[in-house]
């Protein structure tokens, strides 16, 4: 027998299968998509099998799989076929497209290491007359251990004394028994899904009758108008049927939030995957679902590979959502994975959100997916009252940061023992810092960026290379104590409420939710009661329930507003939209104030009107002059070296290779310098290509790769259907 071989190394050159012997004494246990250990040059090195077969036509001595690495994980036949479609759609390696399907602890790489936690038992281990023999004659602990064994067949060992039960073991009256057992376990009372209201219902219906098919669905519905409960519903139907089901939503905090719910209705038939598990946590979980203990898995991007079997129904929360597309190597979006899943086991694909990607939308209003809405509340609330205030007119007032509008009705809201939700997209405490004497602006040395200063650790932090040095109170250039802080993060925020209302406040953003768990720690305490300003950054805008929550303040709209990317009015409307569906959700009307420099911004005020059509009209507009999705495809292409005249002169040379391959309606942009040009020491520029049709395209850009992997001063990064230029 003979298999065929995918190796560790992610190297293009190696991006084939070898093949290799199977030893006779491995004949009967191998399988297709089994991690074995090969010899490769002078080397062991981990692989997957891709193809047992008897034949063998070459002429050429063959060496032996060493070993099987893991008999327990194999990748089955619809994951080995989807490994290869991540690699057609993003030009990666094959080996890396299986490395992504795998939680950390079972890496093709890693080392075989035992993850798995146990628990201990003990039982009799001798013929009864013996052991009531041994109870006879003794007395004591020991005495006691075995007359309960007597009534109960095993025992948790970790009840009693060690040494008792080393005595017991030795004298070969009990015996010792490891149980596999997982870390994260569920012990929730199982509730009764509500009713659903005739709107959803509707929806529900909708999707009922398509749940044999591959259906993709648009589930358009207000921020608030109870998405999850229709979730749930299908979710149990499906189950019904005896499939499973998969969920993703896009951050790691609405994990954590959808996980209790979903525990309460379904038990210990969820597993969760998402980053912020730890190793064996992440193992365990896998191990649920390898194991079929479970029947829906729930996590962020990567939980798209769940080794789910007989999938009934995929759902992507908050669909418009950037998290969902990798921006490293390989860059999938889970969305096209869902699809691909969803088509090999005729499930429907549910996209939610309050505002839907326009691609999405586009999509739906074309027929290629079906729209279905949700136009109210799931409460019948009204929507939040939702008001613009003009930053510029209230500088004029000595209001930099908190509008006057904005002040009261915090004010009043705190009396009112109602809660406030801050919302300020950059974290940090100051973002730059300048010398008044002499100019000097600290900056990244890596990276020519500008440092963020935080002050809880007194550091100036690079968010892009992670660069970090503490700060002085002297400017390093001229020595004179003349520093200024220009610029507002989520953390001199928190200071400045903190002390201008008394109020008890906390906030989340990246540097607050580090450890495990915090997250939800902060989302808990909130709802609770125990705060009351939640300040945060985009990580607060999305899904999050407080239903006490009453007032939404946007503290600079106009932050994403003036990025430069033909994205920027669209993640603008979407983040204003949410954050603002965090107000009003209980029993008390809400209220949105909406601080900006631009307040006659078609984007703000659609905001404001909560008029996504109309917002949707009018961005598609400007997209279709400008050729950008849904109209036109867009590739990019990243040229980059920690050598500037390499960077350079290869971004020209790849210039003239596409000029020469590519259909000539296909429109060429750059090189230019990337948005940041230096990062981390390296020298970026970009290529962008928008088209229609060019069957050249993918042949070509797969040449381009191969020319490139021979390089070893300048490397290529390409991006298909980039979310961010």
């Amino acid at each position: 027998m003979y298999a065929y071989c995918v190796i560790e190394y992610p190297i293009k050159a190696l991006d084939k299968s070898f093949t290799y012997l199977v030893p006779p004494e491995l004949e009967a246990k191998i399988k297709v998509g089994m991690k074995v250990l090969v010899p490769f040059n002078t080397n062991l090195v981990h692989g997957i099998v891709l193809e047992l077969t008897n034949t063998y036509n070459e002429t050429y001595e063959l060496k032996s799989i060493a070993r099987i690495e893991d008999e327990f994980l194999v990748l089955n036949s619809e994951l080995l076929a989807l490994g290869k479609y991540l690699k057609e759609v993003t030009l990666c390696n094959l080996i890396t497209a299986y490395q992504t399907m795998l939680p950390s602890a079972l890496k093709i790489k890693n080392q075989k290491n035992d993850y798995n936690k146990y628990e201990y038992y003990i039982s009799l281990n001798a013929n009864p007359n013996i052991i009531m023999e041994y109870i006879h004659t003794h007395r004591g602990k020991k005495v006691n251990i075995l007359e309960r064994l007597l009534d109960e067949p095993e025992l948790n060992k970790k009840e009693f004394d060690s040494p008792a039960i080393r005595e017991l073991t030795k004298q070969g009256l009990i015996k010792i028994t490891a149980k596999k057992v997982y870390r994260l376990n569920n012990d929730q009372e199982i509730i009764t899904a509500q009713k659903l209201n005739p709107e959803q219902q509707n929806v529900y219906d909708h999707i009922i009758k398509n749940l044999n098919t591959s259906k993709t669905h648009l589930l358009y519905g207000v921020t608030g108008s109870g998405k999850t409960l229709i979730y749930i519903s299908l979710i149990k139907e499906v189950l019904k049927r005896g499939k499973t089901a998969l969920l993703l939503v896009p951050e790691i905090s609405l994990t954590e939030q959808i996980i209790n719910i979903f525990y309460s209705y379904f038990g210990k038939s969820v597993a969760i995957l998402h980053s912020g598990l730890s190793k064996t946590e992440k193992y365990d979980e896998y191990l649920k679902i390898l194991n079929k203990d479970v029947q829906i898995v729930i996590g962020t991007r990567s939980a798209v590979f769940a080794p789910l079997e007989n999938i009934g129904i995929i759902i992507v929360d908050e669909e418009h959502s950037e998290t969902y597309k990798q921006d490293t190597t390989p860059r999938y979006n889970a969305l096209d994975i869902a699809k691909k899943r969803c088509e090999y086991y005729q499930a429907p694909l549910i996209l939610g959100s309050a505002t839907p990607s326009l691609e999405s939308m586009a999509r739906a209003l074309k027929g290629n997916y079906e729209l279905l809405t949700l136009k109210n509340r799931a409460n019948n609330q009204e929507l939040p009252q939702s008001i613009i205030v003009d930053m510029t007119l209230e500088q004029q007032k000595r209001n930099f940061i908190i509008s006057e509008l904005l002040d009261q009705s915090i004010k009043e809201t705190l009396n009112k023992k109602e809660q406030i939700i801050l919302l300020l997209n950059r974290r940090g405490f100051s973002t730059t810092i300048t010398c008044s004497n002499c100019g000097y602006t600290y900056k990244c040395p890596n990276c020519e960026i500008s440092l963020t200063y935080h002050k809880t650790s007194n550091t100036l932090r690079c968010h892009y290379c992670g660069y970090t040095k503490i700060k002085d109170d002297i400017c390093p250039k001229c020595h004179e104590k003349s520093l200024n802080y220009l610029g507002l993060g989520t953390e001199k925020l928190e200071n400045i409420i903190a002390e201008k209302y008394q109020a008890r406040v906390i906030r989340m953003d990246a540097d607050t939710t580090t450890n495990k768990g915090s997250q939800n720690k902060i989302i808990t305490a909130f709802k609770e009661g125990k705060y009351d300003i939640l300040i945060g950054t985009q990580m607060i805008s999305k899904g999050l329930d407080f239903p006490n929550c009453t007032l939404v303040g946007i503290v600079n709209a106009d932050t994403t507003l003036n990025i430069p990317d033909f994205r920027s009015s669209e993640r603008t409307f979407a983040l204003l939209t949410q954050a603002s569906g965090r107000s009003g959700r209980g029993k008390n009307p809400g209220k949105v104030i909406i601080q900006t420099y631009n307040p006659d911004n078609y984007t703000i005020i659609s905001a404001q009107n909560n008029a996504y059509m109309d917002f949707y009209y009018h961005e598609m507009a400007i997209r279709k002059v400008l050729k950008y999705p849904p109209y036109y495809y867009l590739i990019n292409i990243k040229i980059a070296s920690k050598i500037y005249e390499n960077a350079s002169s290869n971004a020209t040379k790849t210039l003239n290779y596409l000029k020469k391959h590519l259909d000539p309606n296909t429109i060429i942009l750059g090189p230019s310098t990337a948005l940041n040009f230096r990062i981390n020491n390296v020298y970026r520029f970009n290529i962008t290509l928008k088209y229609r049709f060019d069957k050249n395209i993918i042949p070509t850009l797969k040449e381009l790769d191969n020319i490139f992997s021979t390089n070893k001063d300048t490397f290529l990064e390409i991006d298909i259907n980039p979310l961010q230029l």
